[in-house]
């Protein structure tokens, strides 16, 4: 049971590993930051693996609402730290994917539905409006050798009612060549857990041929001690 469930494991991190690797962001993309207006204190947003999500974290003691992309709420940020996103935007869907292609319910209400996620004063999502959303290469990008500005981005926001905008940029940045690609990274990751489960069996083998032998070897030893007895 313990060979079968340590196999169902190590299937389950196969499956998973090429999962997470897709929801990585674009090692070829840099999504930066340049400010956030209104300026308040306490109020600090990043951009997390290369182009994937921003993280806003508010400490501000002000209520912010981050807007989607019809300006309508999207998750609140309150000053006692509650994290709550609206299940009535579309972006709650849309942002469940990278090219926003998860399919959004129908009637969806007009008013906020909000869901608390957490009191951390921390929040993490996929923002379509950071990176690049087409499949094919931006029309601006006529050398992959040459760090080229892709365009500038902003997601409006609203602290304590006020109007603001988290604003950055998009870069393409060319990789070094001698760098590992991520397939080869997830194809030596595949090697380590397929030799992980051969060492597993093979120690397990052992020990139950240790076990059988154990057994069989008490008869013989018995008897050597009742011989010296003699």
């Amino acid at each position: 049971m313990r060979t079968l469930a340590f196999g169902a494991a190590v299937v389950a991190l196969l499956l998973s590993a090429p999962v997470a690797l897709a929801h990585q962001g674009n090692p070829h993309y840099r999504s930066l930051v340049t400010s956030v207006t209104p300026a308040v204190k306490g109020v600090d947003v990043s951009v997390l693996n290369f182009d994937d999500r921003l993280l806003m974290h508010n400490t501000s003691g002000q209520d912010i609402t981050i807007l989607d992309y019809q300006n309508k709420p999207y998750a609140q940020l309150l000053k006692d730290g509650t994290v709550q996103v609206n299940t009535n935007s579309e972006a709650y869907y849309l942002n469940e994917d990278r090219l926003g292609e998860t399919s959004v319910p129908k009637g969806l209400g007009s008013e906020p539905k909000w869901k608390q996620l957490s009191r951390s004063s921390r929040f993490e999502w996929h923002d379509h409006r950071a990176h690049w959303m087409g499949k094919s290469d931006p029309p601006n990008l006529k050398d992959k050798s040459v760090k080229t500005k892709i365009d500038n981005w902003t997601v409006p926001i609203q602290v304590a009612g006020d109007k603001g905008t988290i604003a950055g940029t998009l870069t393409w940045v060319p990789l070094d060549e001698g760098g590992l690609p991520v397939g080869a990274i997830f194809a030596f990751a595949a090697l380590l857990i397929a030799l992980s489960i051969a060492v597993f069996i093979i120690r397990r083998r052992r020990a139950d041929g240790d076990g059988d032998g154990g057994g069989d070897g008490g008869a013989p030893q018995k008897k050597k001690e009742v011989v010296e007895a003699w």
